[in-house]
């Protein structure tokens, strides 16, 4: 295991350090540049400037860094107004490769679906999107409806044989989640859940052992932003885009995990 050298948070900007917050949450420079409503050449200009500053080479290191460190949990002032001249930092790097227990997990994370960006003990923005803008989002977004998982893109020898999600919005401008889950065995496993899309975690129902919880937020109306927890600790981190035709839905999982964790990404087709 890597040793983590400390960053004095200090020296960075309150600007700087939502763009790394967002960063460490699993966003992209162009998700935060969306969200902040920035350029992301603005974005990665001041993700170069707080890397010049602590003299750590990866923005995303950085990013880890910090939030190893708590930083998002000290008295920080990083309102919306104060990082709203922030735009976004640089994708990941591409796919990695699909492991036993990583397949494992993605049969669970879809049971998290209702829920999005941050566990309880890594709380995500809480209040910073309003309840009648939330609403309108889950109601107008393209993400309602049913979707299975596009199995044959997986290794034969760990794809499920089956995972539906269902999308619903559902009162007060949360999503309300329903999955369904044939193991490579044939057992069938559901679950459901009921959130908000402030970033407040909520507990996960079912028969699903890798989570127990999920928070979440809807950056865009094709876009969902999901981080799921076991036992107060963050899981995993996955976004999901429905395609310009609402036909196909992209998940991509960033894994909680020391070091940069790799990529994965998985589809999902409309049925219904």
């Amino acid at each position: 295991m890597s040793t983590l050298t400390p960053v004095p948070p200090e020296t960075l900007t309150d600007k700087e350090l939502e763009i790394l917050r967002l960063l460490a949450g699993g966003h992209t420079v162009k998700s935060i540049a969306t969200r902040l409503e920035r350029s992301e050449a603005s974005i990665n200009e001041r993700l170069r400037e707080a890397r010049r500053k602590t003299g750590v080479g990866s923005s995303r290191e950085l990013a880890r860094l910090l939030d190893a460190q708590k930083i998002w949990d000290k008295n920080i002032d990083l309102s919306a107004d104060a990082s709203s001249a922030e735009t976004d930092a640089g994708p990941p790097p591409g796919r990695g490769r699909w492991s036993k227990g990583q397949m494992m997990m993605l049969i669970a994370i879809p049971l998290a679906a209702a829920g999005l960006l941050l566990t309880a003990t890594i709380p995500l923005e809480r209040g910073e999107t309003s309840r009648p803008a939330a609403a309108a989002a889950a109601a107008t977004s393209p993400l309602a409806g049913r979707w299975s998982l596009d199995v044959a893109k997986i290794p034969a020898n760990e794809r499920p044989r089956a995972v539906t999600i269902a999308f619903a919005p559902a009162a007060g401008g949360r999503w309300h989640t329903v999955v369904t889950v044939e193991t490579p065995g044939g057992a069938i496993q559901t679950a459901e859940s009921t959130a908000s899309l402030d970033g407040v975690a909520v507990p996960v129902t079912g028969s699903m052992a890798g989570i127990d919880s999920v928070s979440l937020r809807q950056p865009d109306a094709n876009t969902l932003v999901m981080t799921l927890g076991k036992g107060g600790q963050r899981v995993s981190t996955r976004v999901y885009t429905v395609a310009a035709h609402g036909l196909t839905m992209t998940e991509t999982i960033v894994w909680a995990a020391e070091g940069m964790p790799p990529m994965v990404t998985t589809t999902f087709n409309r049925v219904g």
